[in-house]
């Protein structure tokens, strides 16, 4: 009998090190520097390994310091995504070599712990292209010179260089008209103060489509990339990386009861356990099977079970619902289903405590 422990997370290291040779190959290619993100994955250790060990590796960045205390100082600059919150600025400046920031206040803080712990702390100054987010509002030319000379005023800091953060909020598309206006400030900044900024981050996996077109302006001289390297796809317009697997990470869950009942519910309906109203197909009798999996656990609107004779009928916080009665194959209690996942459904399954993980090679 399996003896593996469901629901899990079933991890490829070989597909995932193959995507990130693809992806790398690329990025270097157009003159970029590569920070992988580890958010996705929770800095899962094993994934981390892999990435340490990779030459074409720059930088590991997460959003969460508490996931880049597990790999600091292990040979890699370590990148701070998420502006820093107050409470944590001893640990930024103790594990993360470098963050991204907009507000005064804080780089004054990060200044001062800096100063404390002897060290020189890089930043990356993030500046709004429009998708309003974090950053500067590119207009605003007095705030954004203002900033850069406070920066360069302060002893424990250096303005390392410039960032944009577009597609996750705003959802608006990298194009080479709007990173064009960070590229210019990069001009600007050189011209106004002396300096050569080091690092021009042009975005996410939703900038690296323009590698692919040839249209990401020559001053965006690094990019940052998760999704693109755990799920193989640019995320700019949801589109295939060739030469990359959609599947190094897959979900794989254990059925807990098969009975034929009818597709629509008996009653009275009200709301569900998350206050919707669900809406519900008549399919008349159909085979139903139940997983041990739900919501708490996953985003069950982006998993796609890889049987086409499949398809999810619903979920709760616990049991996601399945149709069987177009499987070839017949399910019994105990089988396991797998699923392919997209980013949503990744990054909530790496968070939950109850999906257990499997890794092959």
């Amino acid at each position: 009998m399996d003896q593996l422990a469901y629901p899990l997370l079933s991890i490829d290291i070989g597909k995932l090190r193959g995507n990130l040779e693809t992806i790398s190959g690329t990025v270097k290619g157009a003159g970029c520097s590569l920070m992988i993100v580890t958010k996705s994955s929770c800095a899962d250790p094993k994934i981390v390994e892999m990435l340490l060990s990779h030459p074409a590796v720059d930088y590991l960045a997460d959003s969460r310091i508490q996931n880049i205390k597990t790999y600091a100082g292990r040979g890699k600059k370590t990148v701070l995504l998420r502006l820093p919150q107050k409470c944590e600025i001893p640990d930024i400046i103790r594990y993360a070599d470098i963050s991204m920031n907009s507000e005064i206040e804080t780089l004054g803080l990060l200044n001062e712990e800096a100063a404390r712990q002897g060290k020189i702390h890089q930043v990356l100054l993030m500046i709004d292209l429009g998708d309003l987010r974090e950053g500067l509002f590119y207009t605003e030319e007095e705030k954004i010179l203002k900033t850069v000379k406070e920066i360069i005023g302060m002893k424990h800091l250096e303005l390392l260089g410039l960032g944009t953060n577009l597609t996750c909020y705003g959802a608006i598309i990298p194009k080479n008209d709007n990173l064009s206006i960070l590229e210019s400030w990069a001009d600007r900044i050189h011209k106004h103060f002396g300096i050569r900024l080091a690092v021009v981050s042009g975005g996410n996996s939703s900038s690296y489509y323009l590698i692919e077109r040839g249209e990401l302006p020559k001053g965006i001289n690094n990019l940052r990339l998760g999704e693109a390297f755990i799920l193989g796809t640019e995320s700019a317009y949801g589109a295939r990386i060739k030469n990359t697997y959609a599947d190094g990470v897959k979900l794989e869950a254990q059925i807990i009861e098969v009975q034929t009942k009818r597709s629509l519910p008996v009653g009275e309906r009200g709301v569900d356990a998350f206050g919707q109203r669900p809406v519900f197909e008549d399919r008349g009798m159909i085979k139903r099977g139940i997983l041990a999996i739900g919501r708490q656990d996953v985003d069950t609107d982006t998993i796609f079970p890889q049987d086409p004779g499949i398809s999810i009928l619903g979920s709760s916080s616990d049991h996601l619902m399945l149709d069987l009665t177009g499987s070839q194959k017949d399910y019994q209690v105990g089988d396991v289903v797998v699923f392919t996942i997209k980013y949503s459904a990744l990054l909530r399954a790496f968070t939950s405590g109850y999906i257990h993980r499997r890794y092959t090679t």
